[in-house]
């Protein structure tokens, strides 16, 4: 009675011994005496007690592998690529993965090192960051042909980080800021011209439209003196003596707007009546000079004998 006991413990150990697990999206590779005997699909699954064993576990889910490569590029800089690799492995070729790589991380770092630094020295540096998805689709297609005949598809590859030497960068900081600095100098320089140009147009306007005004000041001033004369000339006094009360009336308005104005200036003028007198004496005898002179220039002219 014990020995059938004994006989149905060894038997249930033996039957749960036979019995495990596989989770989802994995499959276990079951060998017997260690050779390949079959694969097992998630859920509870059953193999031979003592014959049968499961000798590894393959994934089936999308992995990611980072990988950091340093290269020189083309014109010699130092830089370090960030690689990321997103592969899996293909459910009909589960036997091909398990059993022809050994170690496949390694495998898949080898190829990913062979395609970087067969592409970047091509390229100076700044075409590498220009076009590293380019650099991605070169590792993608050689990496995805390499690798189908393992078992492995190659779902993605990514750039994901690009680190030239310290001093690279640093230089190329100061090489971007000079550039905006001389950007700046050249809008600053554009706007100071700008500045200058519009500014000059606005003295010359202003100067154009004083000039007019002193023009017509002068040419009303000249009228109002045209219609005194004649005004006093109708009152019985002669050009001269009307000439002379203009310019000592002038005069004292002179003098009264200095005074009327606490701000104003020292200016020295002759204030009695004579000095208007001697004013006017002097002005009509200059004139007189003038026209003589203007006389005698033209009679020289007139007896050159013309060619």
């Amino acid at each position: 009675m014990i020995g059938t006991y004994i006989a149905i413990f060894i038997l249930v150990v033996l039957v749960a011994s036979g019995l495990f697990t596989v989770k989802q999206q994995t499959v276990a590779i079951i060998e017997r005496f260690g050779k390949f005997q079959s694969t097992r699909n998630p859920g509870l699954q059953l193999k031979i007690p003592l014959i049968d064993k499961v000798s590894g576990r393959v994934n089936l889910r999308v992995q990611q592998l980072d990988v950091i490569v340093e290269t020189k590029t083309k014109d010699d800089v130092f830089v370090h690529l960030k690689i990321s690799v997103q592969f899996l492995i293909r459910p009909d070729h589960v036997y091909d993965a398990f059993y022809k790589l050994q170690n496949p991380h390694e495998q898949i770092t080898a190829f990913i090192f062979d395609v970087v630094c067969a592409e970047v020295p091509k390229m100076i540096l700044d075409d590498v960051f220009e076009k590293k998805e380019e650099i991605a689709l070169a590792i993608q297609r050689d990496l995805k042909e390499a690798m189908l005949n393992y078992g492995y598809d190659i779902i993605k590859a990514l750039v994901t980080d690009i680190d030239p030497d310290e001093k690279v960068k640093i230089a190329m900081n100061r090489i971007n800021a000079a550039d905006r600095e001389k950007i700046a100098a050249q809008h600053e320089g554009d706007a100071q011209r700008i500045l200058i140009v519009e500014r000059a147009k606005a003295e010359a306007e202003s100067k154009r439209l004083q000039g007019r005004g002193i023009a017509d000041q002068r040419r009303e001033i000249a009228r109002g003196l045209v219609e005194s004369v004649d005004v006093l000339n109708k009152a019985g006094i002669n050009s001269q003596e009307a000439s002379a009360l203009i310019i000592v009336t002038q005069h004292y308005d002179t003098l009264q707007s200095i005074g009327s104005d606490s701000k104003s200036n020292l200016i020295l003028l002759p204030n009695n009546p004579s000095a208007a007198s001697s004013m006017l004496t002097d002005m009509v005898a200059g004139m007189v000079a003038a026209n003589k002179i203007n006389e005698s220039s033209n009679e020289v002219d007139s007896k050159k004998p013309k060619k």
